[in-house]
Parts: C-alpha cells; structure tokens; sequence
C-alpha cells in the first residue's frame, strides 16, 4: 500500500537546464562556445541549480566548451554538469572513454545517460536486459568513485514503464544501489500526458529510496503540465530548457514551468531577485540564439500582460488585478494597454497617462475616432507603439522642431554591367538615389543618398541633411523593415502597410506607414523612427 501523500509538494524543486545541449538541438540552432558562455552567465544570472554544459569528448565545441569555463564562468548560483552515456555493452567503466572524459571535464557534477527500457536494451544496444541493468550500475558506481555527483537520466523510462515495469524499476533500483543522487524519468519521445506522468511519478517515489527529477519533452503539447504533473508526483528536480528549445517541438519551457512551481504552487525554484530576472533572461537567450522571442510566451511574452479590449482596459484603470493573474513585475515583466479600432476612452486615458500626457476630454474622444479611421485604413497602431505615441503627442498640442519636411524624391534604374545580378542569365546592376529638402531652424537644406534600396537611400538621404544639427541621429540605427499588402484582389493598387524598427542601442521602437504607394508608406514610417528617436534621445 502506498506510503506517500501525493497531494503534498516538496518544499522545493531543483531546476536543472539542458538548453547548451538538448536545447541546441532544435533545427535551426547553432551555438558558438562564445554562444554558450554567454547563456550560462544567463542562467546562472536567473539562479538555476544546475548548468548542463554539453557532452566532453563529443565533439571539438564542447571540448573547448569545458576547458574555457573552468576560468571564464564565474557561475554564483549554479553548478556545471557534465553529460555522457553509461559505459558500452560488455565494456569495462574503468577504461571507457566516455566516463573517462566526464571525469576529465573538471565539473564536481556529472549526468549519464542509459536505456531504461527494456526494447531499447534488446532492440537498439543487442544486449541482455542483465547487462542493460549492469551497464548503468557499473557506471554510477564508477563515477562515484571519483568524488562526483551523480545524476541519471532513465531513457525512454515513461514508455519503457508502461510495457514492462519491472525491468524499468530494476534499472532504477540498479542506479539508486550503485549510489545516484537523482534518478530522472525521462521522456524521450515526449508522448505521455499528465495523469500518467503524476501516476508513474508516484509510484517509483513510493518505490526506490532516491531522489527523483523527470526531464519531459514536448511532442504532445502538454511538456509544461507534465512537468507539474510530475512534481506532484513527488519528483524534486526538473529538467528543461529555456524557452521551450529542444528537438522536435521542443522540451518542456522552464520558463512557465519556474513560475508555475513558485507563484501558483508555493514551491520553492529560483530566488525571488531571479525570479524578477525570468523575462529579461529568456528574452537575452533568444537573441543569443539568433531566435525572435516568442510574444505570446506564458509569464515573459509582450503580449502575456497585453490588454486590447477597452472593457479589459476599463477594469484595469481602477483594478490592476482585475484581468491579470499575478502581478508582472515579479517575473519582470510589464502591464501594456494595446490601442486598436476595440479602444474606447479608458485605453487611451490609460496610455496618455503612462506617457505623461493630459488629454481632455473633448481631445480623448478626437483620438478615439482618429485611431478607428485609420485603423480602417490598415494602420495598425498595437504593434507601433512608437508612432502611436507621436499621434497622441500631436493630440495634445505638441509639435516636434527637429526638422521640417518640404519633399522627397525617390529615382530607381538598373543598368548590365559587370558585377551585376544575374537573373533569367540577364546581368542587372540596380541603383536606388533619394533626395530630400527639408527646413531646419529655418535652413533650406537638399541632400541627396543612395542605397540599396528606397528605404536605405531616402534613410541617408534625410541624415545627410539633418547633419549635425542633431547629434543623437548618430544613435539611431534601422534594424528591421516589414511589408505587408492588404487587400491583394486589388493587385498592384492594394495598400501597402510598412512597418520599421529602429534601435539607439538601448530600447527598440517600431513606426508605421500606409499608402498605396510603398515608397510614401516607407517614407511615412522612417520620419516617425526618426522623430521618435531624436523625442527620447535626452531621455
């Protein structure tokens, strides 16, 4: 009969991070050891337990990967482990290269590998299940004998379990005997559900001796719920990545699984100052593997705090917690009101408020009526919160002197040439020129750019004629231009929406233009970057 409560939850759970390795095998990922240096200090900056660092003696990368953290990684929070398999199939521990270089890689914690179920004994190794049992034994016990911590990942065990529990529990009872300090369910191919993840989970705890942590993947969409399915099994480590990275779809998202476990069960994870750091990590680590960060991630996304509909907002303005589970600021995120044609008079007294500006009430509603008509007319102001900003500004009075636009010109021709781009066996050399007047402190300037396109040439066409009249222009860098066709039956005549990023190196905007014709939706959406810009340069 079972001894263990499995409605009360471990005081804490340990979070152990595999994005250097599990996590840098989804498609489309390539780490440099600069690349994984980097993320550790990350992960080690939120305050998980544990690091893995990748397999030593794999491969060239993680080789380097190891001997430069041993002087390049002040890690204060988090331990480095190292990961490898168990010994080969009728191989001795005390000569295997694998174990051998685990030892090597200088961590005082280390992570092996080995089948824990009984088809991947007899199918994939061709071995006895007597020697699938040994393999993992010898190998703990080996590493033990080194002075290391010891932690097991049971392959493939959720689904080895399910077909022949028996020789399951006897791998398990092999790694906690041999001395293990954590036995790991994993898994592998990510196709268990909660309610058998919690059973499973329960039963080995009330079973072997040891500790016991679950490492899920994602294939059935229910990574995170498996996670937390497993804790309440009795499971007091959880294996994951960041952000969900991993193969396939990914392994379960440490992310909402952190604040989960903390703020929704009262289970002890990271502290609370990392606690604060979970959006600005996750988002540092999808940069640093040249990812765009998911907006709709639970907790962290842009748009997890986002409120567009004005009854939301409405509720909010005299409640905060009114339309939010938790309150932002404790994973370091932040409440937005997003402003659309579906915002009445509160979303946008609310983001006047946050702005700094005063807007009456005949004004409010001027807005209101000006958001839906151009809204109307493809604008879409919640995901250019810059240019937003410069038309609610106007709205209240103010009128930026930073220049004056008096016109612009755009001239694009193409001529064969060496050099050129060979397209249908035509070579084309495309050259773009801008020119624009514009009046600055009352000057009559015309400049002339060119580029490698509209957006690029009118871009240095308009700094060549601000000059230095404005030295935070020189901040200000185009990161990224977007273009969208509405109404495409219309063909070559729909309206164009453009959407630019710029960046001053410390905080990211995006305007917005629509036109008809691209160039004017371009120009329109560059002007307000600019604007924007040189608005906050001082600020």
């Amino acid at each position: 009969m079972s001894t263990t409560d499995p409605t009360v939850l471990p005081a804490l759970v340990e979070i152990y991070d595999t994005t250097l390795r599990d996590g840098a095998q989804l498609e489309g990922i390539s780490l440099t050891v600069a690349d994984k240096l980097r993320i550790a200090e990350q992960l080690d900056h939120l305050g998980v337990h544990y690091i893995e660092g990748g397999w030593p003696g794999a491969n060239p990368k993680d080789v380097e990967f190891f001997e430069r953290a041993a002087t390049e990684l002040d890690l204060r929070h988090a331990r480095l482990v190292a990961f490898g398999s168990t010994r080969r199939v009728k191989g001795d521990a005390e000569d295997d290269p694998t174990l051998a270089n685990l030892v090597a890689a200088g961590t005082s914690v280390v992570c092996i590998v080995g089948k824990a179920s009984d088809y991947h004994v007899t199918e994939a190794l061709r071995a006895t299940l007597d020697e699938g049992v040994a393999m993992v034994a010898d190998s703990v016990r080996f590493l033990k004998d080194q002075g290391l911590t010891v932690f097991f990942d049971a392959e493939h065990f959720f689904d080895g379990y399910r077909a022949n529990p028996d020789f399951s529990l006897q791998v398990l009872e092999g790694a906690a005997l041999a001395g293990a300090d954590c036995l790991v369910l994993c898994d592998t191919n990510g196709g268990s559900l909660p309610f058998d993840v919690e059973r499973i989970v329960f039963e080995v705890v009330d079973r072997i001796d040891a500790p016991v942590g679950v490492h899920l993947h994602n294939d059935t969409g229910c990574g995170v719920a498996n996670a937390l399915a497993g804790v309440r099994g009795g499971a007091t480590q959880v294996q994951g990545t960041i952000n969900g990275y991993g193969e396939r779809v990914g392994n379960c998202d440490l992310v909402p699984i952190i604040a989960n476990l903390t703020l929704k069960m009262g289970v002890a994870t990271i502290p609370e100052s990392g606690l604060r750091n979970l959006t600005s990590v996750a988002h540092h680590v999808a940069e640093l593997v040249n990812f765009a960060a998911n907006p709709q991630q639970p907790y962290v996304g842009t748009t997890a705090f986002a409120h567009k509909a004005g009854l939301h907002t409405s509720a909010i303005a005299r409640r905060p917690d009114a339309y939010e589970h938790i309150d932002p600021e404790l994973v370091g995120n932040g409440t937005r009101f997003l402003i659309s044609e579906m915002s009445g008079r509160s979303s946008i007294e609310l983001k006047a408020r946050q702005l700094g500006l005063e807007l009456e009430g005949g004004t409010l509603g001027e807005v209101v009526e000006t958001l839906k008509r151009l809204e109307y007319d493809g604008y879409h102001f919640e995901v250019a919160d810059a240019s937003l900003e410069l038309l609610m500004r106007a709205a209240s009075g103010w009128k930026h002197d930073f220049f004056e636009v008096e016109s612009f010109s755009v001239k694009v021709g193409h001529h064969s040439g060496s050099g050129a781009r060979a397209w249908n066996d035509v070579a084309v050399d495309v050259q773009t020129e801008a020119t624009v007047t514009v009046l600055v402190d009352g000057d009559r300037r015309i400049a002339t750019g060119d580029g490698n396109g509209p957006v690029n040439a009118l871009d240095s066409a308009l700094r060549s004629a601000l000059g230095d009249s404005h030295p935070g222009l020189e901040r200000l860098q185009l990161t990224d231009f977007k273009v969208r066709v509405l109404e495409t039956r219309k063909g070559t005549g729909a309206v164009t929406r453009v959407l630019i990023d710029t960046t001053d190196g410390d905080h990211t905007w995006t305007t917005i233009g629509v036109s008809e014709n691209i160039i004017e939706a371009s120009w329109q959406a560059l002007v307000d970057s600019i604007v924007f810009g040189l608005l906050h340069s001082d600020s």
